[in-house]
């Protein structure tokens, strides 16, 4: 636009990427700024602020302006972009759908526009999303042709890439990836403008991750890191962020991953919605590895609260935390009904969307002794794996069949493939894997009679933990290393004792010959009570019941433990965005209304799912009768409650006994079910 003005203005400050400056030139721009063009300047304005609604209500406004004025083109295209804005950000497709049927309506029977290749552009990923490959792939051709007939840049580079993913799914992986190659040149080309080339690359980056091809996902990662310094705006900069933690959850350190995953989740926080629980998911994810059970749990719950799903994640966990009957019927359940609700940044359906199930059940099932099911899930992987050709999926099925055979005492194939394991996982870079597939490798080698292979393969494990900075699987192999050394290396002398003893409102603590005296705390409490019978595994809710009505003590506030927030649920909202949710809710009353005339059973699910989602948020936003809303009942809460107690209580006993406090951070257990194992070696008696 030549001149100057407001508007003029607000477009210059846009161009150089300032929000806000455009924001306020605009909020006094008088008449002028209740233009289309000044509207439209608004909504771009507002979401690289990170004012999602501002966007959303922009588009709208927008979108009402020219339906009145009876430009039926441009409110179609407004329409279609609205729909874009919330299919990116929100994963709704109710909503979408709702705008998507306006905006076509308004062109039916119109001369070709720009807004055809707008609506095509943005059904391709809604029927993507939804799972119906066939519609998807048909409506990326159409957007395709009116894009390049059209001069509509994104509508070209959005149905090439969703064109390739359909390709993938269909297991033609070699000319989907080739696809993908060409707008990866064109996005580094400078032509597409920053919006759709930040989508696309986290397109690219998706593709890859569900396949399991970590080179590719690094090089695109690359690329987009590269090209994101001062381009990218709104959620791009922290979709960059996750991939990047996603990719540092395989190579370590695990630190630079989790601070990676936490500054996503700050970054994204303005922009999505549902979508948010995509980077808590990863976050999980690096917790678990890194042995921060208590953190991962807060991430999967917190991802599960915006109805996202946290598995095979939470299973894992569960399994880490000793309930291996509920993590098999965790996963047992995430692969008979996996999750319909559209997400783009993981296979929608299909065999590559159950791989990481499979992966997980058989590591549950042979955890459980479950050889049936843990053959059955290896099998059904390794059928994924010959699919597709990935080494990342070959080396997952590869572990999977190992952790069968072994399970099922078939130690020649579980050494077998456990080597093949080990090798795969190196050769790509992924030492946690790598290391992972040591330990199973060893097991089968001890089973053997291999001992000193054993051995080794736990040491050479070990040291890769150790770099990673997954400390539980050091101290796991720590345990196993010190049982097998030999009385004349160990000794044989009699069982050391330390004490324990609440004397009054103090507790004496001796250890490793040092003696201490420190206030007693109610996690103590806790630790007493399991410091008592050794390995015996007591329900956080006994725990809780059994320390009530003891001496008061000092007990740790809220602010004792004190940890980077994950978002787990929106921040308070003013009335204007709650006045948005509800416009939401209306959008998806209608997708619902519709879909029931049309006997559309799959669409009514989808939709009420977007329901239920829009009304627990609003709830979450406006509380509940003034009270704050709880999650979970009496067992989570107690878990969570007893885990961060007892970390707290041993921060206060490290600063008085650094040996003891490090001596039972390792080898106390908390969970649903809490324990103290036992040193088989050090052989080790508690005086309390």
């Amino acid at each position: 636009m030549n001149g100057t003005g407001p508007v003029a203005d607000a477009r210059a400050a846009v161009d150089r990427g300032e929000w806000l400056d455009a924001l306020r030139l605009l909020d006094a721009g008088g008449d002028a700024a209740a233009s289309p063009e000044a509207i439209e300047l608004r909504a771009t304005a507002a979401y690289g602020a990170g004012d999602f609604d501002a966007c959303i209500r922009a588009w709208e406004e927008l979108h009402g302006l020219h339906e009145a004025a009876g430009d039926r083109a441009e409110a179609a295209r407004a329409a279609a972009m609205l729909a874009m804005y919330l299919m990116m950000d929100t994963g709704l497709m109710a909503p979408v759908r709702g705008w998507l049927r306006r905006a076509e309506r308004l062109v039916e029977g119109h001369d070709e526009v720009t807004a055809h290749a707008f609506i095509a552009m943005t059904r391709t990923y809604e029927r993507f999303m939804c799972g119906d490959m066939a519609a998807a792939e048909e409506q990326a051709a159409l957007a395709i042709e009116l894009g390049e007939r059209l001069g509509v840049v994104p509508a070209v580079v959005i149905g090439r890439v969703a064109m390739a993913r359909v390709r993938i799914f269909n297991h033609q992986v070699d000319e989907g990836l080739e696809l993908l190659d060409e707008v990866c040149a064109h996005l580094m080309s400078g032509e597409v403008d920053a919006l759709t080339t930040g989508m696309m690359y986290c397109e690219l980056i998706c593709a890859a991750q569900g396949l399991a091809l970590l080179d590719r996902a690094t090089e695109w990662t690359d690329v987009m890191e590269r090209w994101r310094h001062g381009v990218a705006f709104g959620g791009i900069n922290g979709r960059c962020r996750v991939h990047r933690a996603e990719l540092l959850r395989m190579s370590g350190p695990c630190d630079a991953a989790e601070a990676e995953a936490l500054g996503a989740c700050e970054e994204l926080r303005p922009w999505m919605r549902r979508e948010y629980g995509w980077p808590l998911v990863e976050l999980g994810n690096i917790r678990l590895r890194k042995g921060d059970l208590d953190g991962a749990e807060e991430a999967f719950l917190a991802a599960h609260d915006r109805a996202w799903s946290p598995q095979p994640g939470l299973a894992l966990l569960r399994l880490e935390q000793g309930e291996v009957t509920t993590a098999s019927a965790l996963i047992a359940e995430a692969i008979a009904h996996p999750v319909d609700i559209p997400w783009k940044e993981r296979p929608p359906f299909g065999d590559l969307q159950l791989a990481p199930l499979l992966d997980a059940q058989v590591e549950i099932a042979a955890a459980a002794g479950d050889v049936d099911t843990a053959r059955q899930a290896a099998a059904a992987l390794q059928r994924t794996a010959d699919s597709y050709s990935s080494r990342g999926l070959a080396a997952s099925a590869s572990l999977a069949g190992a952790r069968a055979a072994l399970a099922d005492n078939d130690l020649d194939d579980a050494v077998h493939r456990a080597s093949e394991a080990v090798a795969m996982w190196t050769e790509l870079g992924a030492p946690f894997d790598a290391a992972v597939a040591r330990t199973v490798l060893a097991d089968a080698c001890q089973r053997s009679g291999n001992l000193e292979s054993a051995t080794m393969h736990r040491r050479t494990a070990r040291a890769a933990f150790e770099a990673f900075g997954a400390a539980r699987r050091v101290d796991r192999l720590d345990d196993l290393l010190t049982a097998e050394r030999s009385p004349a290396q160990t000794g044989d002398a009699d069982a050391a004792v330390a004490t324990f003893r609440l004397d009054g409102d103090m507790r004496t603590v001796a250890f490793a010959g040092r003696t201490t005296l420190v206030r007693d705390l109610k996690g103590f409490r806790y630790l007493a009570r399991m410091l008592a019978e050794p390995d015996r595994e007591f329900h956080v809710l006994d725990l809780v019941a059994a320390e009530q009505g003891n001496s008061t003590a000092h007990q740790p506030s809220d602010d004792d433990d004190l940890r980077p927030s994950t978002g787990a649920g929106l921040p308070v909202i003013d009335d204007e965005a709650r006045e948005a949710y509800r416009r939401r809710l209306a959008e998806v009353d209608e997708d619902i209304d519709e879909a029931r005339r049309l006997n559309d059973t799959g669409r009514i699910a989808l939709a009420e799912r977007d329901r239920e989602f829009l009304v627990a948020e609003l709830a979450a936003a406006v509380g509940l009768g003034g009270r704050a809303r709880t999650v979970g009942g009496d067992a989570e809460r107690a878990r969570t409650s007893v885990a961060r107690t007892i970390r707290y209580s041993l921060r206060q006993l490290a600063e008085h006994h650094p040996d003891a406090a490090a001596h039972l951070e390792q080898r106390v257990r908390t969970g649903t079910y809490c324990s103290y194992r036992s040193d088989p070696v050090a052989r080790l008696t508690w005086e309390l």
